[in-house]
């Protein structure tokens, strides 16, 4: 017996060890076929890495993505975790400080929204078409907003945010 049958993406997938590959594997529910007898016995095993679900996830999503990223995270590993779906990508921590985020999605415009959602500052390494879609999108935002008014006279400009470029000092991780 497979330890799951998990619901993704309104489909059901079996995860089941394959004594052929020796690995775990995903089928599609839909495309098996029962075969009589069933086969050999076997010793259970527990949840791939953990939890069935998330594997799922992660083999189902990345799989049938359009467009793949690798994006650099200004933020430990476990914030990142706790603001996305396992949907959205795999997070492999760099440091202390500083984490990947393997992503992708339909298209750019998705990937640019579960970028902007994580509430932190990234970078793109990959693909271009990312980072050609991000340079447009800024420019749009950039329009968006009523120029800057000059300041009062005598007035001084405001104090740099603790974290900001401007102080000298690394992007801030997060906001929220």
């Amino acid at each position: 017996m497979p330890p799951r049958v998990v619901n993704w993406g309104r489909r059901w997938y079996l995860v089941a060890w394959d004594v052929g590959r020796d690995d775990w594997r995903t089928f599609r529910a839909d495309r098996i076929t029962p075969r009589t007898p069933a086969g050999p016995r076997f010793a259970p095993r527990g949840d791939p890495e953990g939890d069935a679900a998330a594997y799922v996830a992660g083999k189902v999503s990345a799989a049938a993505w359009r467009h793949h990223a690798r994006v650099t995270v200004h933020a430990p590993a476990a914030t990142v975790l706790e603001r996305i779906n396992p949907a959205v990508g795999v997070v492999e921590a760099v440091d202390g400080r500083t984490c990947v985020l393997v992503t992708g999605a339909d298209t750019l415009e998705s990937l640019a929204v579960h970028l902007s959602v994580l509430g932190c500052d990234f970078t793109v390494t990959e693909p271009p078409e990312l980072v050609a879609y991000l340079r447009e999108l800024a420019g749009r935002y950039a329009r968006s907003t009523p120029a800057a008014t000059p300041l009062a006279p005598g007035a001084g400009a405001p104090a740099p945010v603790a974290g900001s470029p401007d102080e000298g000092s690394s992007p801030a991780a997060c906001s929220r």
